[in-house]
């Protein structure tokens, strides 16, 4: 008869020999230290989506306000600009704002122009000039600038008119559209007589 004290295998755990005790009394078996249950405060919540949603759409709203604000703050700069102007001139359509007038004396190009003693005044010249706005845009009516010079190029005489002066009276706008062109006619006093060049200037 084999002795169950010296056949049992001593190599053998005491565990792997006897049955979980939870098995021979028909309760659940112990858990295993490797499979604790996570702390609920440790679980990770998943975002509700419409909370996400609601963000995304805050950053965009702050996003195009501080845009349109720095818009605001440097209009008048950005309205000089032929690249910008465009925009900014529809978004004023909506918005019911307005913009300062475009401004490009290079764009004023003298198309003919004419100098001869004054017909009917002695000691006088008669000045007759045509000037064009060439820019993309109105822009106000300048002032212009005349200088008679000698034969040496020298200055002999300058003078400014207004608007007023070298159309002959007020215009009809304050601005000068692009593409049609305007009449000067000016009268002044010939100095000395040593004046047999003049040239234009817009200010």
């Amino acid at each position: 008869m084999a002795d169950p004290y010296t056949d049992r295998d001593p190599l053998a755990s005491d565990d792997a020999a006897s049955p979980d005790q939870g098995d021979l009394f028909g309760g659940a078996p112990k858990p295993s230290a490797r499979h604790h249950a996570m702390p609920s405060f440790a679980a990770t919540r998943p975002a509700h989506p419409g909370r996400q949603r609601w963000l995304w759409l805050l950053v965009v709203l702050l996003a195009a306000l501080l845009l349109a604000q720095s818009l605001y703050a440097e209009r008048d700069r950005l309205a000089a600009d032929a690249r910008w102007r465009p925009w900014l001139l529809e978004a004023c359509e909506l918005l019911g704002c307005t913009l300062p007038p475009w401004r490009e004396l290079s764009a004023l190009r003298i198309t003919a122009r004419e100098v001869r003693p004054h017909p009917s005044v002695p000691g006088a010249l008669l000045i007759t000039a045509t000037f064009r706005n060439d820019a993309l845009y109105a822009q106000p009516w300048p002032w212009l600038e005349l200088r008679l010079q000698d034969l040496d190029g020298r200055d002999v005489a300058m003078r400014r008119f207004a608007p007023a002066e070298y159309l002959g009276a007020a215009p009809a706008s304050p601005l000068i559209a692009p593409g049609p062109s305007a009449n000067v006619t000016l009268e002044v006093l010939d100095p000395d007589r040593a004046a047999i060049a003049f040239a234009f200037d817009f200010r």
